[in-house]
């Protein structure tokens, strides 16, 4: 027997939904009209546990629980009786729906409460006649039925033949509704990306072999027009100049009309940072050129931004800094960046208070797309534990995008300062030739944002001339990496809430012995960038008194776990472990390590980060623990 068979409603049209519906309206009507003299009962909570009877597909048991409202609201929406019953029902539709998109069109759920069946007449007064505290069992059993399979599947109308191929639907393939929905809208994607933007895929008409146990599968393909891109137009534009807009722009008139790659230049717009939004909408008319025009519509940010934030640990204490942004200072995205910062307010690891005003400006697109030229000043003074300084920088850099996920840098950097270490104050000038190559697969545009997946990694290198002191010339060579994985993909089932995050760090520096380099060009360990739970820059060679040398050479690493838990809030535990020697060559020294555990809240800007932690083989003069307040991860 074959039948004219339409998907379920949750997918396309809008018969069965209003039959359903209809179904509904009346059988909750029955219902309270049979009840109407346990209304007072019914109105109490009706305390309930749920049981979904495996089916022995992983899959489909997942999705069983994921529709159940039954499931989702007993704790959040508490219930009488009578509406007990009513999400009962409404949950057979909803099983029965999850059945036909795993293909068991024939499959069945029945639930039972308290043992009886939701088509008991006396069921609403049964239930309003137990205590009010008496938990009941809402059981859900599924009979599967066969599973159908795809027959014959076909599309009608000329189609191009890379697009066809990348349709992916084939007879004999089991006849998930997701699957075949997918495949049409594949179809009409690939038919886009071939140039045809009119093109259309019809909702797939489908016929039931019901003795067979498939279904026969048929799309309508409309391919219409090949057109190209015609003009392009900017809606919004007010203090960005329309002249770098197009200079940045991707696509161009003439070229074939692609949404994917006009899409890829909405989204490269909208990752300047001048913008808020950038939508884009094309013409509904083909010119007689054989083109649509295109119309991109902006939404500028305010030009000025000012913020403040403030961190703290028991290290380094608090520190708080204000800063004030231009972000289009000439109308082409160049960014203006100020930043007040006070540090040292209180600490184990600070003796005074200290600043850092910097001020920071970027040229984007400077000579060629996607290179950044970068300068800076700053002005600092800090009271360590292990030195003081007060210093004059000022750098400039070129950065260069190579890719997705790789860049790099080159740049060249002046200090002047005077720092003072156990008793002993020189002044050194230096210049430096900074050069950086950094990866990224996380995918995240901010780096506050927590990462699930992917790897991070850096590589420096800096010559660097002493005009002044005792090393002339030395190169500083520092790498580190971290990389994230998400649980959820192996094991743990849910992804994005279960992440192993690894960090490691390794640096060297060559042409200068400990005591030749100036005391802030050398590898100190300890504190939330290495190894928590270790007071900052007291890893490493110690003076007689306690007070750290540092060193000219650091390795360290870090295994973290972050587990998302209830609402925003999740929680962390780590072990940190590091080293820094004199030795110019890394893992020789001795290894400290910092276990921990810490509490996170998510928020839109990031999860504000609070961890402890304790070391394990404390250094003379170290703190017991280490507390540590932030924005963003460690790592």
């Amino acid at each position: 027997m074959n039948e004219r068979l339409k998907l379920p409603d949750r997918y396309k049209g809008d018969e069965q939904q209003w039959v359903r519906h209809g179904i509904r309206i009346g059988v909750l009507v029955a219902v309270l009209a049979s009840t109407a003299f346990v209304r007072a009962q019914a109105a109490n909570p009706q305390p309930y546990a749920v049981t979904i009877v495996t089916t022995g597909n992983s899959g489909l048991d997942d999705a069983l629980h994921g529709a159940s409202q039954l499931q989702s609201l007993r704790e959040k929406a508490p219930v009488g009786p009578v509406a007990l019953i009513t999400r009962a029902r409404e949950d057979t539709g909803r099983f029965q729906t999850v059945l036909e998109s795993f293909g068991y069109y024939q499959g069945k759920a029945s639930i039972t409460i308290d043992g009886h069946p939701l088509d008991d007449s006396a069921l609403a007064e049964t239930l309003s006649a137990l205590p009010t505290d008496k938990s009941i069992e809402v059981k859900v059993t599924v009979s599967k039925g066969p599973q159908f399979h795809l027959g014959r599947v076909t599309v009608d109308g000329v189609v191009p033949a890379d697009a066809r191929a990348k349709f992916g639907l084939a007879s004999g393939q089991p006849a998930f509704a997701a699957d075949v929905l997918a495949a049409g809208t594949r179809l009409l994607t690939a038919m886009q990306e071939d140039g045809y933007a009119f093109a259309t895929v019809s909702a797939p008409d489908v016929i039931e072999h019901v003795d067979q146990h498939t279904l026969d599968v048929t799309f309508k393909a409309v391919e219409g027009r090949r057109v190209n891109i015609g003009q392009i137009d900017f809606s919004g534009l007010k203090a960005v100049n329309e002249s770098f807009v197009r200079r940045r722009l991707l696509v161009h008139p003439g070229q074939l009309y692609q949404p994917s790659k006009i899409d890829a230049a909405r989204q490269d717009l909208a990752s300047v940072g001048v913008f808020s939004g950038v939508s884009v909408h094309a013409g509904t008319t083909v010119a007689p050129n054989g083109t649509v025009p295109i119309t991109y519509d902006f939404q500028e940010r305010p030009k000025y931004a000012v913020g403040v934030t403030g961190a703290y640990s028991t290290d380094l204490g608090a520190s708080v800094t204000t800063t004030w942004s231009d972000r289009n200072v000439f109308g082409n995205a160049e960014q203006l960046n100020l930043s007040a910062a006070a540090t040292g307010l209180g600490g184990t690891a600070v003796e005074g208070l200290g600043y850092d005003l910097s001020a920071q400006f970027l040229k984007p697109d400077f000579l060629r797309r996607d290179q950044t030229l970068e300068f800076n000043l700053a002005d600092l003074k800090q009271h360590l534990q292990a030195y003081n300084q007060q210093a004059v920088t000022a750098g400039t850099a070129l950065h260069r995008k190579f890719g997705p996920m790789w860049d790099g840098s080159v740049g060249l950097s002046a200090e002047h300062e005077t720092i003072a270490q156990e008793g002993v104050t020189q002044e050194f000038t230096l210049l430096g030739v900074p050069l950086t190559a950094k990866y990224d697969s996380t995918g995240l545009m901010n780096p506050i944002d927590d990462p699930t997946h992917g790897i991070r990694a850096a590589l420096t290198a800096t010559p660097t001339e002493s005009l002044f002191g005792k090393a002339n010339t030395f190169l500083i060579l520092q790498g580190n990496s971290s990389t994230y994985l998400d649980l959820g993909h192996y094991f743990l089932g849910t992804t994005g809430r279960s992440i192993l995050a690894l960090r490691g760090l390794i640096g060297s520096i060559a042409g200068a012995t400990q005591f030749g380099l100036p005391p802030d060009q050398r590898f100190y360990a300890g504190g939330s960038a290495t190894v928590r739970g270790f007071k900052y820059q007291s890893i490493g060679p110690l003076f007689p008194d306690g007070t750290p040398i540092g060193g000219t050479a650091i390795d360290a690493g870090t295994i973290e776990f972050r587990q998302r838990l209830v609402g925003n809030f999740g929680a962390a535990a780590f072990v940190d472990a590091g080293q820094v020697s004199a030795q110019n060559v890394p893992f020789h020294g001795t290894v400290r390590i910092g276990p921990g555990i810490g509490v996170r809240y998510y928020t839109p800007i990031g999860p504000v980060r609070v961890d402890v932690a304790v070391p394990v083989n404390r250094p003379r003069g170290g703190d017991r623990f280490e507390l540590y307040f932030g924005l963003g991860e460690a790592f």
